[in-house]
């Protein structure tokens, strides 16, 4: 029998939601991609949901944007307001400080040599912001 235990990392953004998966047991998380914000969240939190279904994940882990001073910042009312909307699917959300993930899925991309763009910049980020949790949690 095993203990694997499967979590869903979001950046979530005014435009896009970077989106990766991964478990405790590897603690290697992947990037999916991105799902688009639209004016309407049911789109995005409908898209969350399959995703949630079709990984079986028993938690979803946000990340926290923070000020170079550490304090929260007005894009993290909005993280945290999507969030909120997210306790509909009935299943544990918690934060992640995501403190310059952007900038270090940036470099990394960059340093593999890809062509991307934003949206690989975000769905980098979700698995940096993962990653971060799932190494610092004894889960």
């Amino acid at each position: 029998m095993t203990n694997e235990k499967w979590y869903l990392g979001l950046d979530v953004g005014s435009k896009h939601i970077g989106v990766a998966v991964g478990d405790n047991l590897t603690k290697i998380p992947v990037a999916l991609g991105t799902i688009l914000m639209l004016l309407d969240d049911k789109a995005a939190i409908g898209q969350i949901a399959e995703l949630v279904k079709k990984y079986n994940v028993e938690k979803i882990v946000v990340g926290l944007p923070r000020n170079s001073s550490g304090e929260e910042t007005k894009q993290s009312d909005f993280s945290r307001d999507f969030a909120s909307k997210l306790e509909v699917l009935k299943i544990p959300i918690v934060f992640q400080d995501e403190s310059l993930t952007s900038v270090e899925a940036e470099n990394r991309l960059l340093e593999q040599n890809l062509d991307f763009n934003k949206l690989d910049i975000d769905a980098e980020s979700a698995r940096i912001i993962l990653s971060d949790f799932l190494e610092s949690q004894d889960v």
